[in-house]
């Protein structure tokens, strides 16, 4: 469970930060600072900016992760997707869905064949839609230190905040951030 909460935050939020040095990204040389870790087996999250070399230590709500099926999730269908015509054109997947809290709905489509997470899409009335997919995922890992918060994390304290930060806002903070940065 634990190493599942960890890669899914990790996966997801590296998509807008960097793994462990900034190096330029896109056009422009655009450059990718900030970075968030989850674990939600210790129920912290770390945002890093590798510009300023500071960290922030927050509480983790992780009762809803998003790169696992929910137990509560119903199936929604089954599609394959790609081609059926040939081997290896193709993968068959699952569709979930179910309620978040404060009136939100989720999907979710997973593969069948090792319950690879594909997609997330999400709506609440406070948040709007969100939408992540996954792609290129590697079973295992090349460097386990991916997983563990950078060096300059060791002093940081734990901020008090009157509710734990959870998926969404951990999502929502980061985005907020990379925006300022560019």
């Amino acid at each position: 469970m634990s190493f599942i909460s960890v890669l899914s935050c990790l996966s997801l939020l590296l998509a807008v930060g960097v793994a462990q040095y900034p190096k330029p990204c896109g056009e422009c040389e655009q450059d990718k600072s900030i970075q968030s870790l989850c674990s939600s087996f210790q129920g912290v999250y770390y945002e890093s900016n590798w510009k300023t070399l500071s960290c922030m230590k927050m509480k983790l709500d992780s009762s809803f992760i998003p790169m696992q099926v929910p137990p509560d999730a119903k199936l929604m269908g089954q599609v394959f997707m790609g081609s059926s015509s040939s081997w290896g054109m193709g993968v068959l997947t699952n569709t979930w869905y179910g309620s978040l809290s404060e009136n939100g709905l989720y999907s979710t489509v997973f593969t069948e064949i090792g319950c690879i997470p594909v997609s997330f899409t999400s709506y609440t009335p406070q948040s709007g839609w969100l939408t992540v997919s996954t792609f290129n995922w590697v079973i295992g890992t090349s460097n386990p230190m991916d997983y563990l918060p950078p060096d300059f994390c060791a002093n940081s304290e734990l901020e008090e905040t009157e509710t734990p930060h959870n998926f969404f806002t951990v999502m929502e903070s980061l985005a907020m951030k990379s925006k300022r940065i560019e």
